[in-house]
């Protein structure tokens, strides 16, 4: 029998939602929305990738930034993009919504001649299907003539190759031209002809699911029990009925008198903020266990797990649960009536969703200092105004000096939007490792660099960027100036679970107290006890065993931390380099980012006029790959080893 390499493949709909940001809103009185990947195939094909299955999704999407968007979020995810082909005259489809109430989620579909309508038979690579475990299908594709032709030569393909054949119904009257174009919230609308057409093609299928009213739809009648009955007499597929809270109820043989005579699996009660996505989450879980040989009471706990983790959170796809937070979930799932206010669930989701997935050593070029390339200025008598190209030139060394020291991939960066923007501009979007800071620089107690409202300004940046936050922190600091330190790193933390920015603190003991091997980690473990979890820690150079008392406090309380990076503290760079030896023998320590020890004395000499933009890029660049050289035979590393941003 042939080798299936890939788990499952999803014929269907790929779109984009927009998500009102306004909870309680009508449509007309949104002001803002966040964007994400949608439409009920690709969650499916993005949330079972999530779930540690091999799934690639099977459609069309513009030519275009939003079919771009798309692609690229199913590539982070894991799914296999290689049979997506790209529509030169269609755009992608948008889904707009609003979350009004518990019951009520205003829906507006633009999908006239969209892109993932226009898949056809000729798109579909027979000997692609036969690769796969199981090809899912969606209703909706059933609806037009050009998308039946790609659905029955996929499935003559998955019945040829021993596939198993998945039909969601996925009813939604508004695609099939039942209700008025603002009418996407509507699940059911009686239509004999739609019925019909159904009735046509669900002998087709292996596994059929579908929440009661799509049932009716494709049963031609309202009474639940007779329209699954109807559908068994045309089909001997599994077929899995959506009870919503109540949970799922599997027929694998004759239909009974009623919904629960099949195998009934009660659902998981928690407090409803969105369904939609609910549906897509169930199949994802469900398939889950299905294409695993899993039982049937095992699969529809997934699958009923998932949909209750998706309807307590905003969005569809990026609400989808990873395999590790779903078993967690399941673990304790009885006593989290709020899925989206626990504490341990959200950072799971946060640090197993991550993009992207891994990174490589971090070898960091540092330049996010605001107050001391300002007092520089002020020494030298020149403006102010040439600090901004500055930061550009240094944008260049980094490229360079990655280059000079023979590793691939993309450099990492701290750098700053006071002096910086130009320079954050010029990176952003690149794949680079890109930190920036928030802290008033040399505060003591802490204070951030824009004013209090820290989650006003995440909001504005880019996903891509990761937040630094300096602290000067001792675990013996007087108690209110602790207190305060500490608050100032919850408000932090709190905004920036909701902007979704990964998080790296920057810990220095204060210069005027006693540091001992214990020091760094009892500063950690007190963070950690707060209830911090960030996703990288910035370090002073350390001695062996005030690293191993670092590594085993990362290790107990955050599996999932990234690690920690060194910091420099503009050390001559025969001092940064005696410190490398300590901290590449951690496992913990994951590289460095160090800053005017490699462009300090450059910088000055650039602003006085004494270099040229190209000798102050290759003075800065020789001394980074030095520095990248040095780490790289501290650490072990071999000269193909690749840096972070090519595992992207």
């Amino acid at each position: 029998m042939r080798h299936k390499s890939l788990d499952l493949i999803c014929l269907g709909r790929a779109a984009v939602d927009l998500y009102s940001q306004q909870i309680g809103a009508r449509l007309e009185d949104v002001s803002s929305f966040a964007k994400y990947l949608g439409g009920s195939s690709g969650n499916c094909a993005y949330g079972s990738a999530r779930l540690g299955l091999a799934s690639a999704m099977l459609t069309r999407v513009g030519n275009e930034q939003f079919g771009r968007f798309v692609i690229e979020e199913f590539q982070r995810a894991g799914v296999d993009t290689s049979h997506m082909p790209v529509d030169e005259t269609r755009f992608t489809a948008l889904a707009i919504l609003a979350i009004k109430d518990r019951d009520t989620f205003p829906l507006l579909f633009y999908r006239k001649d969209c892109a993932d309508m226009a898949i056809s038979a000729e798109d579909i690579d027979a000997d692609w299907i036969a690769s796969a475990k199981a090809l899912a299908i969606t209703g909706t594709h059933l609806s037009t003539e050009t998308t039946q032709g790609a659905c029955r030569v996929a499935l003559n393909a998955a019945r040829d190759s021993g596939a198993k054949r998945i039909l969601d119904i996925d009813y939604r009257p508004v695609l099939w031209g039942l209700a008025e174009l603002g009418d996407g919230e509507t699940r059911y609308v009686d239509d004999a002809e739609t019925t019909a057409h159904l009735q046509r093609w669900i002998g087709e299928f292996d596994l059929i699911v579908g929440t009661e009213e799509e049932f009716h739809i494709a049963g031609g009648t309202t009474d639940t029990v007779a329209a699954l009955k109807k559908v068994r007499e045309l089909s001997d597929a599994v077929l899995v009925c959506k009870l919503g809270a109540l949970g799922c109820t599997i027929f694998d043989g004759p239909v009974g008198n009623s919904v629960h005579d099949g195998v009934l699996v009660e659902g998981v009660q928690v407090d409803v903020l969105n369904v939609l996505g609910a549906g897509d989450a169930f199949i994802s879980g469900f398939l889950r266990g299905y294409l695993r040989g899993e039982s049937w009471e095992t699969c529809a706990t997934y699958a009923n797990a998932c949909g209750a983790l998706v309807v307590s959170r905003h969005g569809c796809a990026p609400a989808m649960p990873t395999e590790t937070e779903l078993f967690d979930y399941l673990a304790r799932r009885d006593d989290v009536a709020r899925p989206d206010r626990d504490a341990r669930l959200n950072d799971l989701h946060a640090k197993t969703t991550r993009h992207p997935a891994a990174w490589g050593p971090i070898y960091g070029l540092a330049f996010d200092h605001r107050v001391q390339l300002f007092d520089m200025v002020g020494e030298l008598g020149v403006s102010a105004d040439r600090l901004s190209p500055l930061k550009e030139l240094l944008v260049r060394a980094a490229e360079q000096g990655l280059d000079k020291a023979g590793v691939a991939g993309t450099p990492a960066v701290l750098c700053d939007d006071v002096i910086g923007q130009d320079a954050l501009n010029a990176m952003t979007g690149r794949r680079w490792w890109i930190g920036r800071p928030v802290e008033q620089p040399g505060s003591r107690p802490l204070r951030f660099q824009h004013g209090d409202d820290i989650g006003s300004q995440l909001m504005t940046w880019p996903a891509e960027h990761i937040i630094k936050c300096l602290v000067f922190y001792h675990p013996d600091d007087e108690i209110n100036l602790r207190l305060d330190q500490e608050d100032r790193l919850r408000q932090l933390d709190e905004a920036r679970r909701v902007t979704g920015h990964e998080l790296l603190i920057e810990v220095i003991p204060p210069k005027d107290m006693t540091v001992d091997d214990h020091t760094v980690a009892r500063s950690l473990q007190r963070m950690y006890h707060l209830g911090l979890r960030p996703d990288w820690w910035k370090l002073p150079p350390m001695g062996t065993a005030a690293w191993q008392a670092v590594r085993e406090v990362i290790e107990r309380y955050d599996a999932h931390c990234r690690g920690v990076v060194l910091l420099g503290l503009d050390a001559p760079m025969e001092d940064v380099k005696a410190g490398f030896r300590d901290a590449s023998a951690s496992d913990i320590c994951r590289g460095f980012t160090i800053g005017r020890t490699l462009f300090a004395e450059p910088a000055r000499r650039w602003l006085a006029g004494e270099l040229v933009d190209a000798d102050f890029v290759a003075t800065v660049s020789d001394n980074y790959a030095e520095l990248i050289r040095t780490w790289r035979q501290a650490a072990g590393e071999s000269d193909n080893a690749a840096f972070a941003g090519a595992l992207t």
